[in-house]
């Protein structure tokens, strides 16, 4: 220390000046470039690689020509800030629960295009279903806004079960798995009948058969999407759908809106 106050004393305040600004910019262009030297990307998780198989694997059993596509790269996306295993949990359960909806909602666009309907009345007062009220979202049109509310409310019912009850799907749970009204503690009396199998006919059969079974709804509630949006469009855009010119009834209204 004694050499170097030595030194230090011999150097003109101008040029220990130069040397310490020197010293600072030297110090901030290294740790500036220092940001950008790219970082080596961590592993993934176990969890992570595992889902991603799974899903390579649903994606060749659904359709083995196509196979396994994702051009945006959903799959390697962060949804609502979850790990990548939590992304496609969650896209996997969209798409199931999307495509069982689309199921109900094609059956039920058929049988109301054909007047079938519930023999009792609607209502307490004696109100039929508006069966005769024209095309499906007519018919939807027609129902009094109580009866639109109470569709409604029963779905977002259904909706937070599913979300808080057993393991998440985002969380290691089996995506499109719906949870047993039996399991809950949240339910203050009994349900005799579960909303998935409520009569309990899938307990028998084997984890091949119920592999099937998975990939099939899959499948079908795509084809599903497709038709009930057909439907929609055709109704709305003449021409659209040129397989189903001339067989839906144009439609006014807005088919998205509930009210």
């Amino acid at each position: 220390w004694q050499s170097f106050d030595s030194w230090l004393s011999h150097i003109h305040p101008q040029d220990l000046l130069l040397f310490t600004m020197k010293a600072v910019l030297f110090a901030a262009i290294a740790g500036s470039a220092a940001a950008f030297v790219p970082q080596s990307a961590p592993k993934a998780s176990t969890a992570a690689n595992a889902a991603i198989d799974d899903l390579k694997a649903i994606a060749e059993k659904s359709n083995p020509v196509l196979k396994y596509y994702d051009p945006l790269e959903l799959a390697n996306t962060s949804i609502w800030g979850s790990d990548q295993a939590g992304t496609i949990g969650f896209l996997r359960h969209a798409e199931i629960k999307h495509g069982r909806i689309a199921m109900a909602a094609f059956v039920g666009y058929i049988v109301q295009s054909n007047g079938i309907h519930w023999p009792w009345p609607m209502t307490i007062d004696g109100t039929p279903f508006p069966y005769d009220a024209g095309s499906p979202p007519e018919q939807w049109d027609a129902l009094p806004d109580a009866a639109k509310w109470q569709i409604i409310l029963f779905i977002g019912f259904l909706e937070h079960f599913s979300e808080s009850n057993g393991t998440h799907y985002m969380k290691g749970g089996k995506p499109g798995a719906y949870p047993k009204f039996s399991d809950s503690d949240k339910i203050p009396h009994p349900v005799p009948f579960n909303l998935f199998d409520p009569f309990g006919f899938s307990n028998n059969r084997s984890e091949e058969a119920k592999e099937r079974g998975r990939i099939a709804e899959i499948n079908n509630g795509r084809l599903a999407q497709i038709g009930i949006l057909g439907f929609l469009s055709e109704q709305k855009l003449a021409g659209s759908v040129p397989l189903l010119e001339g067989i839906v009834p144009p439609y006014a209204g807005e088919p998205m809106a509930p009210f």
